[in-house]
């Protein structure tokens, strides 16, 4: 019985420590003091993962430190995006700790999220979704990113080192986003080496370490110079790591794992959106939109560039990084190509957002498989 009791209480505990809070409000304040806002966060991975997961907890404490008093958050990790029940479950369970804000932190959450902010038991919930394309008129917004300018300058880094003209990308599907990425850093590698090969490896999963490594390793064997890849963990820098003499662009978290061999990373500065965000829901201006960030609100980002890559292509990808801030680079502006000769941009147009996200495959000089 005693040890029947023990495993209960270590359950109580576990699923305690799952729904943690992290405020200012909590720290040193009165009891029960009220708060302005309380944003539950639900999260695919874990908080330390070194990645995905871990970018949007730390705009969540730049949040947090931002209105002190005036915000407390609480959050769920490893939630799978894939199950809507959970993600339902997950987000209904913040609401009853009190949260009025939730922000799902994936695309897998957009519906169960829309049907909680539609359902008429939550009007007074504002909910927030990263990636999707789903909103209303009152509680819910969606918020993402021109992920392609980062791309584009790892993509110039990348060439910059690889000397036999060689890169490998680490894919979780080839999804429309994933394949903006793939195609923004090909063509940012070609700026560099019109020659350059980008063999990439469709993992067919979002986050798993061992998958990614594994894919990593293939590339490796198939002669890639540098890997870089569009997953959760930093597994595949591991893998350049322990290979020894192959470089890594990072990707979502600005987290080396593999030391001299780390050139740059794309990442999110995700309190870019969270904070002026957070201040119109408590000035009450919050109006849902489709929210898109750049290289120049500054929730687009990327690391400083390692000196490995020669001086004078560091010079070229700041001075198009400061384009990209101006608004005077377009990363996909005419004549571009699919990898089967059909037409993804005409000579002289430039892909507006919408046109972006009308791409449906690799461009040329991409080589894709998937495992």
């Amino acid at each position: 019985m005693k040890k029947t009791l023990a495993v209960l209480l270590a359950l109580v505990l576990a699923m305690a420590t799952l729904v943690s809070g992290c405020g200012s409000s909590d720290e040193g304040g009165e009891e029960g003091a009220a708060t302005a806002l309380k944003v539950g966060y639900i999260f695919i991975g874990a908080i330390n993962d070194g990645g995905f997961t871990q970018s949007m907890y730390e705009g969540a404490l730049a949040a947090d430190e931002e209105f002190g008093d005036q915000m407390e958050f609480l959050y769920v990790e490893n939630i799978n995006d894939g199950d809507t029940s959970a993600s339902t479950d997950a987000a209904v369970n913040l609401i009853d700790q009190g949260c009025n804000v939730i922000v799902g932190c994936s695309y897998g959450y957009m519906d169960a999220l829309e049907a909680l902010a539609n359902s008429g038991d939550y009007d007074d919930v504002t909910f927030l979704h990263f990636s999707g394309n789903k909103m209303n008129d009152t509680n819910f917004d969606n918020w993402f990113g021109s992920m392609e300018q980062a791309r584009y300058l790892t993509g110039m880094a990348a060439a910059a080192v690889a000397e036999e003209g060689v890169v490998g990308y680490v894919a979780a599907h080839p999804y429309t986003e994933v394949q903006i990425g793939i195609n923004a850093f090909t063509l940012g590698a070609q700026a560099v080496n019109p020659d350059i090969e980008v063999k990439v490896v469709y993992i067919g999963t979002w986050g798993d370490a061992e998958i990614e490594k594994t894919a990593a390793e293939q590339l490796i064997q198939a002669g890639a110079e540098v890997v870089c890849y569009h997953a959760d963990s930093t597994a595949t820098q591991i893998a350049a790591a322990e290979a020894g003499d192959v470089y890594a662009i990072g990707w979502n978290y600005p987290q080396n794992d593999c030391g001299d061999l780390y050139l740059t990373a794309a990442y999110w500065n995700t309190d870019k959106y969270f904070i002026p965000t957070f201040k119109a829901i408590m000035d009450g201006t919050f109006v849902p939109e489709s929210h898109y960030g750049t290289m120049a609100t500054g929730l687009i980002a990327i690391d400083d560039i390692s000196d490995a890559v020669p001086a004078d292509i560091k010079a070229e990808i700041e001075a198009v990084k400061a384009e990209m801030e101006a608004g005077t680079f377009n990363v996909f502006s005419g004549p571009i190509y699919y990898n089967d000769g059909t037409v993804l941009c005409e000579e002289g147009q430039a892909l507006d957002r919408a046109g972006i996200w009308s791409i449906t495959k690799e461009v040329k000089g991409v080589t894709a498989i998937s495992n």
